[in-house]
C-alpha cells in the first residue's frame, strides 16, 4: 500500500522574500516611438495591419464564392495541427482557410470555381484571386456554422481574405461573436429552407437594411434581438430573387462593424 502524500498548506518558516526592487513600466501612457521589430522574412511572425472601416451604405456586388454543405467547424475553417505554428502570421495561416469545407455545388472538399477565370482552385486561392480583382466575396453556410473551439483565426482569416458577410442557416454562438469582432456581418436565413436557393456563382447585387444598421437608424422589422436585411440576388443566368436574412447586432457590435473591427473601435 502506498502512503498518501503529505504537504504543508503553508510553509512553517514562511516564504522566501522575492525581489522587491522591480518597478513595472508605466503603461498608462504608451510611447508610440518604441518600435517592435519583426523580421519581414519571418514565416511565423507578421505585423498586423488594422482592417479598413465597414461599409457606409448598402453592400453591392457581393460574389457568392462558396456554398458549404453540412458540418463546418472552426477546424474546417482554420485547421489546427501543423498550421498552429503560423498563428502569428495571418497571411500564411490563411492558406488553410476553409480547407475542410464541403462545397455543396460539386461535393468536393476545398475545391471552388473562380467565376471570372472559369478555373477551379482551393478556397483560399480563389478568395485571394477575388480580392486581387477587388471583388468582395461571401460564403453561404449550413446549420451551426463555426461550432467547436473558440478559434479566433477562423474569423480573422475570412476578414483578411476579403469576406465581409457570411449567410448561414445558423451559427455557433461564440463564432458568430468572433465574426462580429472582426467586422464581418453574420446573417441567418429568416427561412432556413432558402439555403437551397443559393449557389456559388450567384451575386448579391445589393442589400437592403445595412445602411440603416450602420447609421444606427431603426430598420425594417427591428426587434431588441436584431433586425432584418434583404438580399437582392442574381443567378448567373440572369434570374433574380430576394432572400430575407436576420442579424443579431447589438449597439456595441454595430460600432465594431462600422469601425471595421472591435480593435479599431477600442482604438477610438
Amino acid at each position: 500500500m502506498l502512503q498518501p502524500p503529505y504537504g504543508d498548506n503553508l510553509p512553517q518558516n514562511g516564504f522566501i522574500p522575492g525581489n522587491l526592487s522591480y518597478t513595472p513600466p508605466d503603461i498608462s501612457h504608451p510611447n508610440p516611438a518604441i518600435q517592435i521589430n519583426v523580421d519581414p522574412k519571418s514565416t511565423r511572425l507578421q505585423v498586423l495591419e488594422p482592417f479598413g472601416p465597414g461599409p457606409v451604405g448598402e453592400f453591392t456586388d457581393l460574389q457568392v464564392m462558396l456554398k458549404v454543405k453540412g458540418k463546418c467547424t472552426t477546424d474546417h475553417i482554420s485547421a489546427a495541427g501543423p498550421w498552429l505554428k503560423y498563428k502569428g502570421h495571418l497571411e500564411n495561416i490563411a492558406h488553410n482557410t476553409l480547407n475542410g469545407a464541403l462545397n455543396a455545388d460539386n461535393d468536393k472538399v476545398n475545391v471552388v470555381k473562380n467565376v471570372f477565370s472559369g478555373k477551379e482552385g482551393a478556397i483560399h486561392e480563389v478568395g485571394r484571386e477575388y480580392q486581387a480583382l477587388g471583388k468582395p466575396w461571401i460564403v453561404v453556410t449550413d446549420h451551426n456554422y463555426g461550432e467547436g473551439s473558440a478559434r479566433e483565426h477562423a474569423a480573422l482569416q475570412m476578414r483578411y481574405l476579403g469576406c465581409p458577410l457570411i449567410l448561414a442557416r445558423s451559427f455557433a454562438r461564440i463564432h458568430q461573436t468572433n465574426l462580429k469582432k472582426q467586422g464581418v456581418l453574420p446573417l441567418t436565413f429568416a427561412d432556413p429552407a432558402d439555403w437551397e436557393k443559393m449557389h456559388g456563382g450567384d451575386v448579391i447585387e445589393s442589400t437592403e437594411g445595412v445602411a440603416d444598421l450602420v447609421a444606427g437608424r431603426p430598420g425594417k422589422n427591428d426587434t431588441p434581438e436584431g433586425g432584418e436585411i434583404l438580399l437582392h440576388v442574381r443567378r448567373p443566368d440572369g434570374e433574380k430573387y430576394v432572400i430575407k436574412a436576420l442579424h443579431t447586432m447589438s449597439k456595441d457590435q454595430v460600432e465594431w462593424f462600422r469601425k471595421g473591427s472591435a480593435l479599431n473601435a477600442a482604438r477610438g
